[in-house]
């Protein structure tokens, strides 16, 4: 196992598409929310713990989950959490670990990836992710992770390729489309879902960083001279209150002349949302993903259904729903309308402040 490689998870986000299950205070890379006995976090570290070495995992999160981090993780140290005091997009999260990796390991190979996906052929991507980092040494290229789309998902980034060669260098990046652009380029053949997933030398993307967010360049070197110092904490305070947010697609990806993408097929979903949960979970013979046990259902077709553990749960007469129910909130809407789940955050935290959130 390489000393030089290293993996980079980011675990900050508050996954509200998964409202009411997900919160504030216990975010969706948390959860089990596909029943599998593990949490997505917990699974991403299981995924990459076999090629790269417990002690050269860093976790980037909001500084409330740092203790949820080691909980999920027990193999780290608190020096392996990197906490950020407020969430400012990929770019920044990506930037504190790789000027802290530049600091500990001028030489360090980088995979950073989301903390919050599912991929069922753990041999076949692992496998791949050799391939990015073998080909980011050669060619001192920034890679990415693409995904061979099954469907016009207007939900997802994608990428053009500029030939059909496993490795191809990127045409451009193209963010979220509408269902007609994005019908055109399942058909096109050229385009690939964006995973989020990245590899790359910590000195190439420091360079990058330098060259297309010279500004966050400033902010991040400073802070390297303040790391495992007294002035740490406080010096992150003011990069973090300084820096503008903004992603690592949009900051340096769609910019850069030597990003390269590495293609496949390995089982990958950002279960970004209920509906995608639906689309994994095991279905009875009425096509709902319901709990095997409190939960009986009557005249109900093609719904998701979460309980606590213990609640016990009669439904009659729906038809392609999403009823998820907790301790004190309960959501019941049809699946085609969940993309409103925003909107019932937005509500409920107006009449009702943040203790439901």
């Amino acid at each position: 196992m390489a000393s030089n490689r290293y993996c980079v998870i980011m675990a900050g986000g508050i996954g509200s598409r998964f409202w009411p299950k997900s919160r504030q205070s216990m975010p969706k890379q948390f959860l089990d929310i596909l029943g599998t006995g593990k949490s997505f976090i917990r699974h991403t570290y299981e995924r990459f713990e076999k090629i790269v070495p417990p002690e050269n995992f860093l976790v980037v999160t909001n500084r409330k989950y740092k203790d949820l981090v080691l909980q999920h993780l027990p193999e780290l140290t608190e020096r392996q959490v990197l906490c950020e005091p407020v969430g400012r997009n990929t770019a920044p999260c990506i930037a504190y670990a790789a000027y802290t990796l530049l600091g500990q390991n001028p030489d360090a190979e980088m995979i950073v990836t989301p903390s919050d996906h599912l991929i069922l052929n753990e041999d076949d991507f692992r496998a791949i992710i050799g391939e990015c980092l073998e080909f980011a040494d050669r060619h001192d290229a920034l890679m990415t992770v693409g995904i061979k789309p099954t469907r016009p998902d207007t939900g997802y980034g994608y990428i053009q390729v500029s030939d059909a060669q496993p490795v191809s260098k990127v045409k451009c990046f193209t963010e979220k489309p509408d269902l007609e652009l994005a019908q055109t380029f399942l058909q096109c053949g050229e385009f690939f879902w964006n995973s989020g997933i990245f590899v790359w030398k910590v000195k190439n993307i420091v360079a990058a960083f330098e060259k297309y967010l010279p500004e966050h360049h400033a902010l991040f070197s400073g802070l390297m001279r303040a790391l495992g110092t007294d002035a740490e904490r406080n010096i992150v305070e003011m990069v973090f209150s300084e820096c503008r947010a903004i992603s690592i697609d949009y900051g340096i990806m769609e910019k850069a002349d030597n990003v390269y993408v590495r293609c496949g097929e390995f089982g990958w979903s950002d279960v970004g949302t209920w509906g995608s949960v639906y689309q994994h979970s095991r279905k009875d013979r009425y096509a709902n993903a319901a709990p095997d046990e409190g939960c009986y259902l009557y005249d109900t077709r093609s719904s998701i259904i979460s309980l606590p553990k213990d609640k016990i749960a009669v439904i009659s007469g729906l038809k392609e729903y999403i009823v998820v129910d907790t301790d004190d909130v309960l959501m019941i809407c049809p699946r085609s309308e969940e993309q409103n789940i925003k909107k019932f955050i937005d509500e409920v935290k107006y009449k009702n402040g943040e203790k439901h959130i």
